[in-house]
């Protein structure tokens, strides 16, 4: 039998299993992303015992070590005080005259459609610094974006 048609397993056929990329820079959260870390620890501490199946297990363990990674590493931030946009800041604007609202927040709690952005978004990184009645620049345009409201 030719060697093209032997095969001893299907393991060479399968996809390499890579750690869960760390986003670059500070891991700042809030203390409600915190809560979040420690529970998906918790979760998948409670989850690991009850798994048998060798793919599932070295999915959760390699979820472990990210979610451990990430709590070594959390920075909780101050709440949001004063007259400027901040981390963890809610902050109502207009864009291109229609109103919306986005919170300030981390990477691991951030979801843009519910209106949470990572404080690494264009979109967040445009609203920080800005104050209440402020025109900011976003997406190439000058005075895109009107700060409606800071909301702590």
């Amino acid at each position: 039998m030719s060697v093209a048609f032997r095969r001893d397993g299907d393991e060479e056929h399968l996809e390499p299993k890579f750690e869960v990329p760390i986003p670059p820079g500070p891991n700042l959260v809030t203390p409600e992303g915190m809560d979040l870390i420690h529970a998906r620890i918790a979760g998948l501490e409670a989850q690991i015992p009850t798994l048998a199946e060798e793919t599932a297990l070295n999915t959760a363990k390699r979820d472990l070590r990210y979610w451990k990674k990430r709590l070594s590493t959390a920075a909780v931030q101050p709440a949001p005080s004063g007259e400027k946009a901040m981390f963890g800041h809610r902050v109502r604007f207009a864009l291109n005259g229609k109103p919306r609202e986005v919170r300030i927040v981390g990477h691991d709690e951030a979801e843009p459609a519910k209106g949470d952005l990572a404080f690494t978004a264009p979109l967040a990184r445009a609203l920080l610094g800005a104050e209440a009645g402020e025109f900011v620049d976003f997406n190439g345009r000058e005075e895109a974006i009107e700060i409606l409201e800071l909301i702590a």
